[in-house]
């Protein structure tokens, strides 16, 4: 088995991914209808991922147990993201999932995969955890109840949780597929649908109202979806090639891209905790990269 180290072209591709990531969140946070808007992108995923799954061919046999287990636990995570998003703001719940889960994937790894991190390498991603948390609350709680507010940060730490569950049992199954191409095609073809019939159900008597805004909007989702599919498919096969943890850290400097995505396009104030948070993730990343 090679050496997993992340190399330079690797963490180069990470970056990109994660430039992608914060791309289709920035096109969610723009919307009107944030929840719709995320099961949109998911859903479209299928017809991206049919046609790539035909040319790549189904992952091997031994990828096919890990596929099933990560299609439930990405349910798990639809349904939280979809109580996240009910009950709290993107500007709150979106960091809170994606800041803490880099940590609890590196404790996972150590137990599940046996991949040693070396002191240096936890250094970094400790510190990717406390930039991306200080860059993404930077702008202040959720403002309204603080029962609320409290029912929020509940869904929100349990899907980084959740995130962490399904980025170890995606590592792992990637590296038993031999194609990080057909994993994740596959992937995308089984999980968007349940995520897009929640919503759908959750809308009740105004569904006819969501499919007209969906019918609107699928052509700047399908954007975001191409984003989505690729940003997570070079995660994948980072993987391969890179401790999980690692990778996972890595990928979640999307919350800095999607930060300057604000400042630059959508006339957001970066302000001192951002540019605090951004000089310790970017310390974080240098402890990745050569540590």
């Amino acid at each position: 088995m090679q050496a997993l180290e992340l190399t330079g072209p690797i963490a180069l591709a990470v970056l990109f991914g994660a430039l992608l990531h914060a791309g289709w969140n920035a096109l969610i946070k723009s919307g009107q209808d944030k929840q719709l808007d995320t099961a949109l992108i998911h859903s479209l995923g299928v017809f991206v991922a049919l046609p790539v799954l035909l040319v790549a061919g189904p992952p091997d046999r031994a990828a096919w147990p890990y596929i099933a287990l990560t299609t439930v636990v990405h349910l798990a995570y639809y349904i939280a993201l979809a109580g996240a998003y009910k009950h709290g703001d993107l500007g709150l719940t979106y960091p809170i999932m994606r800041g803490c889960a880099p940590l609890l994937v590196a404790l996972g790894s150590h137990s599940f995969i046996g991949e040693s991190l070396s002191l240096q390498a936890w250094g970094g991603i400790a510190a990717i955890c406390m930039g991306v948390l200080a860059i993404g609350l930077s702008r202040g709680a959720l403002p309204g109840r603080e029962a609320q507010r409290g029912t929020a940060l509940r869904y929100a730490f349990s899907n980084a949780a959740i995130i962490a569950l399904y980025t170890v049992v995606d590592g792992i199954g990637v590296r038993a597929s031999n194609n990080a191409l057909s994993y994740v095609s596959t992937l995308f073809l089984l999980d968007g649908i349940p995520y897009m019939a929640l919503v759908l159900w959750q809308r009740g008597p105004r569904r006819g109202e969501a499919l007209r805004y969906m019918a609107r909007r699928w052509p700047v989702a399908l954007g975001g979806t191409l984003a989505s599919v690729s940003s997570y498919g070079i995660a994948l096969w980072a993987m391969t090639h890179a401790p999980v943890a690692v990778v996972a850290a890595l990928r979640e400097t999307s919350v800095l891209f999607a930060a300057l995505i604000g400042t630059f396009f959508l006339r957001e104030k970066f302000g001192w905790q951002r540019a605090t948070g951004t000089l310790v993730l970017l310390g974080g990343v240098l402890l990745l990269r050569f540590g």
